[in-house]
């Protein structure tokens, strides 16, 4: 069922079965009243004539008679029964109006039992047990309020139309403000189902309402949909990335062992082999960091540990002095005497190395004098910053900002093979371990990766 309908049906379906209680409530409680206040004026009829009684029953029954004819017409249809303390009738009004039950009431009166209520009908009876000058009546009362049944009738009446007239107006009321709500949960469900998770820029939805909830329904939507499909374009580029960057070395790699297998020289075959070892070690590193970040991605913990920073950065040049002999790599701390709690960070080792790898193998492969120089900087108080510099074509301001994005190879980098890690798979890295990188360039031909990572 739609929304607009399940509203339409829940507000309508209240409303009217509210109002339908509230007019019932209304007609039995005055109802209820008329009847009261009937039963009080025939009481008070009662009381009149027994004193009329008393006063005037020396006199002639003619007499009696004409008292009779003056109060019949009080009410529309009545009968009035008076006993005195012996239980024998002493006045009966001219009616011939039945009282079917008038033995049985009379028999239930006494002084102790004074009132007795009830219908014959549509007729009110009462029995009534009153003192007057020391002396005990029993009255029997049955009459028809043809004013107050008119009253309540008419009362019904109303009563009725306005129900049907309120149901009306409420109906088409619930109509329009369920179209006026829905509206805008109706726009996102189309949006949705219009939208494109393969296009390339991600447009985020947009909502027609001012209503807090939808505004935050649509804003949470644009984050699940950029999720989504970074979620999309990762897995999209992961694929990418080990069906071109793995590609490539490993036909290579088949392609030297084919040739190392030609080879007589041991000596020559030994230092084939060691090579080719370190060639499938770095391509069997760069798939378990594609696997790590896809766990990240996923919503997966990674394991972590507090891990020396520079001493990680010191174990790295080792190893690039071996791939890059001809390059001199330098670190430097800010201040002289930083704080050793400061270079030790809570991180994914494995990750976090390639990281930097990446970082100084593309220092490394980019200077034109020889020189790749690292600077550790301490000197804030809730970050490290660890700036990487080399010399050499610097990037242009258009390609920064492609420069994190899949795929994007800037023309300084024009026959360079890549290390297979990436620039965008190195800021997923440092991202993840609350950190931020970015690239900056000087006029002075200084290309400069800067990582900042935050303490807890």
């Amino acid at each position: 069922m739609k929304i607009r309908d399940r509203i339409l049906i829940y507000f309508s379906s209240t409303v009217i079965a509210l109002t339908a209680i509230s007019f019932v409530v209304v007609y039995l409680l005055f109802a209820a009243y008329r009847e009261e206040e009937f039963q009080q004026h025939q009481n008070e009829k009662i009381g009149y004539t027994i004193k009329l009684l008393a006063e005037y029953k020396e006199m002639s029954q003619e007499l009696a008679y004409l008292m009779d004819e003056q109060t019949i017409h009080d009410f529309y249809d009545e009968k009035m029964l008076i006993y005195d303390s012996q239980k024998d009738l002493v006045f009966a009004s001219l009616d011939s109006l039945p009282i079917q039950r008038a033995h049985q009431i009379l028999q239930q009166l006494s002084p102790s039992t004074r009132w007795i209520e009830t219908r014959e009908g549509n007729y009110d009876l009462i029995g009534v047990y009153v003192e007057h000058n020391n002396n005990g009546y029993y009255a029997i009362s049955k009459a028809y309020d043809n004013s107050g049944h008119s009253k309540i009738a008419f009362l019904r009446n109303v009563l009725i139309i306005m129900f049907f007239i309120i149901s009306v107006v409420v109906i088409f009321v619930s109509l329009y403000l369920s179209n006026k709500i829905a509206r805008p949960i109706t726009h996102l469900a189309e949006s949705l189902i219009n939208y494109d998770l393969s296009q390339e820029d991600v447009k985020p939805l947009k909502s027609d309402s001012t209503t807090f909830e939808l505004v935050h329904l649509t804003d949470r939507f644009n984050e699940l949909l950029q999720r989504s499909h970074e979620a999309f374009a990762f897995q999209k580029n992961t694929i990418h990335h080990i069906s071109h960057e793995l590609k490539t070395p490993l036909a290579v790699l088949v392609s030297e062992l084919e040739k190392l297998a030609k080879k007589e020289s041991s000596e020559a075959l030994k230092k084939g082999v060691i090579q080719q070892a370190q060639k499938a070690k770095s391509l069997g590193g760069i798939i378990q960091v594609l696997l790590e970040i896809s766990k990240i991605d996923s919503g997966q913990e990674i394991p972590k540990k507090w891990v020396r920073l520079d001493e990680l950065l010191f174990d790295l040049i080792g190893e690039m002095n071996v791939l890059y002999p001809d390059v001199h790599f330098e670190i430097h701390y800010f201040p002289l005497n930083i704080d050793e709690q400061k270079l030790t960070h809570r991180v994914n080792e494995m990750l976090i190395r390639h990281a930097f790898l990446n970082l100084l193998t593309n220092a490394a492969m980019y200077t034109t004098d020889g020189r790749v120089e690292v600077r550790i900087d301490g000197s804030h108080p809730k970050k490290l910053t660890i700036n990487f510099y080399n010399t050499g074509e610097t990037i242009s301001e258009t390609e920064q900002k492609k420069l994190f994005h899949q795929y994007f190879r800037g023309k300084n980098s024009q026959n360079k093979k890549g290390f297979g890690l990436g620039l965008v798979l190195t800021q997923k890295i440092i991202t993840h371990h609350r950190g931020h990188i970015q690239y900056r360039s000087t006029a002075d031909k200084y290309n400069n990766f800067e990582v900042q990572l935050y303490s807890k």
